[in-house]
C-alpha cells in the first residue's frame, strides 16, 4: 500500500499549496484598495477555494494514515 501513501502525500501537498495561494490572494485583495462590494465578492471566491483546499489536504492525510496502517 505504498502507493496510497504517495498519492496521499501528493494530495496533501496540493492542498497546502492551495492554502498558501488563498493566504496570499486574500492579502493582495485587501491591499488593492477595492470597493467593499468588489472585495467581498473576491474574498467569497477565495473562501470557496480555501474550503476545497482544506478538504483535499484532509483527504490526503487520511490516505497517508490508511496507507501506513495497511503497510
Amino acid at each position: 500500500m505504498e502507493w496510497l501513501i504517495w498519492i496521499g502525500t501528493g494530495l496533501t501537498l496540493i492542498g497546502l499549496s492551495l492554502l498558501a495561494y488563498c493566504i496570499f490572494a486574500a492579502i493582495f485583495a485587501k491591499r488593492a484598495g477595492r470597493p467593499e462590494a468588489e472585495l467581498r465578492v473576491k474574498l467569497q471566491r477565495i473562501v470557496v477555494i480555501n474550503m476545497g483546499a482544506l478538504l483535499l489536504s484532509a483527504l490526503g492525510l487520511m490516505s497517508v494514515v490508511i496507507g501506513i496502517f495497511l503497510t
